[in-house]
């Protein structure tokens, strides 16, 4: 930690990660977006960059359960009908994969109370987690992911899932633009375009703390062992 103008700045990843006031965010893992046989898949997008991302996620969440950090899913969400769409936000969709789809359609994915717009299995939520809808890129945007934040006392996010130059990156910004710290585990982000993946990470790298899952999973297991070696402390001294 530094102190610059009476103000306290975590700089080392074991303070940005305290499971006390650190949130993992996981992104967009929806049916529709991530899994075979599912919108994107029908429509040929590659999804290969998924499926060895998952089970490092996977990892992550269930360490972060483990240390007690707050987990919140983003779920993009479609009203039937395209009630959520705006024109400006249909002519952004139909330009995703423009120049792999020779097809005027814009996409339509993750309708809201379809099977496709559910997290995934391999990551799916339990009761005490949270999971906010949003209607755009970013997490926050008329969303009430800043209030459930707060009202949680969080000050770092831990941002993960898909698309890591799309709704990865949006939902990024916009966490440090209200306050909260960032750290990026690398191998927990994935795209459907390698290519704008390792262009994301190229640019996120000079704004964010980018890191590795074991990293951090290695902060939270050494804090785990701190509080059972203090609980067995008090204990001793009790008897």
């Amino acid at each position: 930690m530094i102190t610059i103008e009476n103000k306290h700045i975590y700089t080392a990843l074991a303070e940005l990660v305290e499971p006390q006031h650190t949130a993992l965010v996981i992104v967009d893992m929806q049916n529709d977006f991530c899994q075979p046989g599912w919108a994107f898949d029908k429509l040929g997008i590659d999804l290969s960059m998924y499926q060895p991302m998952i089970p490092r996620l996977s990892r992550l969440l269930v360490g972060a359960r483990a240390a007690g950090v707050t987990v919140i899913y983003i779920q993009m969400t479609v009203l039937p009908s395209r009630k959520s769409e705006s024109p400006a936000q249909i002519r952004f969709n139909m330009r995703l994969h423009a120049a792999s789809r020779q097809v005027a359609e814009p996409l339509l994915y993750t309708v809201e109370g379809t099977p496709g717009q559910e997290i995934i299995p391999a990551l799916a939520p339990q009761a005490e987690d949270l999971t906010v809808r949003k209607y755009r890129s970013s997490g926050f945007w008329g969303t009430n992911l800043d209030m459930l934040l707060r009202s949680n006392m969080i000050k770092t996010v831990i941002m993960t899932g898909c698309t890591t130059e799309g709704c990865v990156e949006s939902t990024a910004r916009d966490a440090l633009f209200n306050d909260y710290y960032v750290v990026l585990p690398e191998d927990c982000v994935a795209s459907d375009d390698p290519r704008q993946h390792d262009a994301s990470l190229f640019l996120m790298r000079h704004r964010f703390d980018v890191v590795t899952s074991d990293a951090i999973l290695a902060i939270w297991q050494e804090h785990q062992q701190g509080q059972q070696a203090s609980y067995n402390t008090v204990n001793e001294q009790r008897r």
